[in-house]
């Protein structure tokens, strides 16, 4: 019984370090109104004088059509 709970444990835990990160984008607008994508919406920048403009991006070519709304709102300069 043991040999089985470890091979259902050591299989579970092969899935999981081979499953590929997760890693998404977001569009930030920092203090002084410049926007650009951020390449990891759960780290946040440095600093305090930032905001999210969109976050939770799947991927590099959906964060940049978010930044371009934002330019063409006059969100970002």
């Amino acid at each position: 019984m043991k040999q089985i709970a470890f091979a259902v444990a050591l299989s579970a835990f092969g899935f999981a370090a081979s499953s590929p990160a997760h890693a998404d984008f977001m569009v930030v607008q920092f203090g002084s109104g410049h926007c650009e994508v951020w390449h990891d919406s759960s780290e946040d920048p440095a600093g305090a004088r930032w905001r999210k403009i969109a976050y939770g991006l799947p991927n590099w070519s959906a964060a940049m059509a978010a930044l371009d709304a934002a330019r063409a709102q006059d969100v970002c300069p």
